[in-house]
């Protein structure tokens, strides 16, 4: 009678645990502690990994409710494996940190530059304030974080040269390289859209720093809006005789007013070749710059309004602040303040 009595009873227990194993009924979870664990960790890190965490994240979020033999295995991954990953925790956590330090000064530069800063001034924002980064470290995380530079546009012929004015020769023939300021002064005309109707900016830039040293902005274009800006630079600077200014070959620098002005104060004429912008680079660029970086930005409801922008721009941000790459990657200010030598001739 014994035996038959043992094999009831291990055929009993076989059957309960065989019931506690695969039942889906209430008390589960208190019959069968394992069973119950294992539903209940993989609910919980299922939302986890959901959110972007990775498997050893997981562990850690639950490591007070699960043990790490158990969760490695639920995982499929290995206990030493994730050790290792905890003795590397610090340095990651480390690497974190300075990557989130990195990207917020990323911001602030960014930020700083009104949001006209690519990838490569804000590298030499970052070297000036001596962090030790690549170009392409900063242009991932400017990516990552949706920071971009303005893009370039294609320049737009605005120069009227059909008229009977005399004109001067191409004294400057693309040499915008010169070694002291107030030696070449270039000028030019740009226009800009308003709902009032268009606004013209004229401007005088010093080839030597590239510097804003004149401008002037009206509702016209007659020879009084490039006069008003060449007085401007002139009473701003040390003009001496002998300084070239350059220009586009527009009806309003070859009129008799400019001219007169130009002899007043001992300057020689220079103006570029019929149809040819690139004679006149340096002046074009900015323009380029100030509407890629501002201007284009929206259509001015108030002319009062373009006008302090406009100030605030070349005044206030290009000539102080914004970083040009012809003067190694300094403002125009800075480098007439630093009497630096131009190392290249490009315009930027």
């Amino acid at each position: 009678m014994g035996p038959p009595s043992r094999d009831r009873r291990r055929t009993g227990a076989g059957k309960r645990l065989h019931d506690r194993g695969t039942s889906g009924d209430q008390g589960t979870s208190a019959q069968a502690p394992g069973y119950g664990a294992g539903a209940r960790f993989s609910k919980k890190s299922g939302g986890l990994l959901r959110e972007g965490n990775g498997k050893h994240e997981v562990m850690e979020a639950l490591k007070a409710e699960f043990t790490v033999s158990e969760m490695s295995r639920w995982l499929g991954i290995s206990r030493a494996a994730h050790y290792t990953w905890l003795r590397a925790h610090p340095r990651r956590e480390a690497r974190a940190k300075a990557r989130q330090r990195l990207l917020d000064k990323i911001r602030q530069a960014h930020q700083a530059s009104r949001g006209t800063y690519g990838s490569r001034r804000i590298l030499l924002d970052l070297k000036d304030g001596g962090e030790l980064v690549g170009r392409n470290q900063v242009a991932t995380l400017m990516r990552e974080a949706g920071l971009s530079g303005v893009p370039r546009k294609r320049w737009k012929a605005t120069t009227d040269s059909q008229h009977g004015e005399e004109i001067s020769p191409n004294r400057l023939d693309r040499n915008f390289t010169v070694e002291a300021p107030n030696t070449v002064w270039v000028g030019d005309i740009t226009y800009i859209r308003t709902t009032a109707g268009w606004q013209y900016l004229a401007t005088v830039i010093d080839l030597y720093s590239r510097r804003i040293v004149g401008w002037a902005l009206a509702g016209h274009m007659r020879s009084e809006l490039v006069e008003d800006a060449l007085k401007m630079a002139c009473g701003r600077r040390e003009v001496k005789p002998g300084l070239i200014f350059h220009s586009d070959r527009g009806s309003q620098y070859a009129s008799l007013g400019f001219r007169k002005l130009l002899t007043k104060h001992g300057m020689i004429q220079s103006m570029s070749r019929k149809g040819n912008c690139w004679d006149n680079a340096v002046a074009e660029s900015f323009f380029s710059t100030i509407k890629r970086d501002k201007l284009n930005q929206e259509v001015w409801s108030s002319t009062v309004r373009l006008r302090v922008i406009v100030i605030d721009y070349i005044e206030g941000f290009y000539n102080r602040i914004r970083r040009h790459s012809t003067l190694g990657g300094i403002s125009p200010l800075a480098f007439e303040k630093s009497g630096c030598v131009q190392t290249a001739a490009k315009a930027a």
